[in-house]
């Protein structure tokens, strides 16, 4: 495996009964990168995880972890983060997070004090009982207790999921912080505007394959811009010249950006006296490049 590589996964292959739910993953997460994992619901990103892992053996292809070729020999240098949240709902948030640090491998001393250190740095309580939490602080003592142990790889499957804006803006945060100190963070969602926000480079998943792999912007650069119109003149002979997939919605033509540019169109309304009243070019987002890649492999992307 290349050092440059946290994470490398060839060929990945998993069945159920008779359905393969991953289809040949092949990936490299880039050493203290900060690396998304994109799909719709069904795509195959958790169980692309859990093979990454070792939770799981796949059936079909190989993974590489920190330089290990069996994923359990670098658990002590790996924190990770299930979809399924579960603590101890007994445990206060700093037996919590010492717990899980000693799962890998730290004493439980040394756990209670970064636990205290921690929960402090977040505004947490230390001693009250979890289920006296609030959802979001649990789930933020879990990602805690997934970093206790300053893991140099952070696997998050679904991370945001239930958490409101202010606690999504937390989890943010400390995952810049982290790749900040050097650790590699790989993450799956759904969710794009915190793909978009937080990864140096992403993978699209969908029917159990990589459909795309690259950074947001390049994403965005394989589908053409669209152009947003509003004229003073609600019809006349104008109306020809725009292209043929135009569309009116609220009083605004919307259409993809010609393959000329938008120049040549514009001259010709102008002489066609449209009376132009607004014109802008919006790139797509992320959001559109998901959606389109996702469709282009026949899923659907909610």
């Amino acid at each position: 495996m290349n050092g440059d590589v946290a994470v490398r996964a060839e060929g990945l292959v998993k069945r159920f009964g008779g359905h393969a739910a991953v289809r040949g993953i092949d990936l490299a997460v880039p050493m203290g990168s900060i690396f998304g994992i994109l799909g719709p619901n069904g795509a195959g990103k958790t169980t692309t995880l859990r093979m990454l892992l070792g939770i799981i053996d796949p059936d079909e292809g190989r993974r590489c972890i920190l330089g290990h070729d069996a994923p359990l020999d670098a658990a002590a240098d790996v924190g990770y983060l299930p979809e399924e949240r579960g603590l101890y709902p007994g445990m206060t948030p700093r037996e919590a997070i010492a717990f899980m640090g000693a799962l890998r491998g730290l004493p439980l001393a040394e756990g209670r004090r970064r636990a205290s250190a921690m929960l402090a740095e977040h505004g947490l309580p230390e001693d009250r009982p979890i289920r006296t939490l609030s959802k979001g602080m649990a789930q933020l003592v879990q990602l805690l207790g997934t970093m206790v142990h300053k893991p140099k790889l952070i696997v998050l499957d679904e991370p945001f999921s239930g958490l409101d804006a202010i606690n999504q803006e937390k989890l943010e945060a400390l995952i810049r912080a982290e790749a900040a100190n050097g650790a590699t963070i790989l993450f799956s969602t759904h969710v794009i505007a915190h793909a978009e926000r937080l990864c140096e480079r992403i993978v699209v998943i969908a029917s159990g394959k990589v459909r795309f792999e690259g950074t947001a912007d390049e994403a965005r650069t394989r589908f053409p811009s669209r152009v947003r119109l509003s004229t003073r003149q609600a019809d006349g002979a104008w109306r020809t010249k725009l292209p043929a997939d135009a569309m009116l919605q609220d009083g605004v033509w919307q259409f993809e950006l010609p393959e000329d540019g938008i120049e040549p169109l514009l001259e010709a309304l102008i002489a066609a006296d449209a009376g132009i009243e607004t014109l802008a070019i919006e790139p797509p987002s992320l959001h559109d490049a998901f959606v389109a890649i996702v469709r282009e492999a026949g899923d659907d992307p909610a």
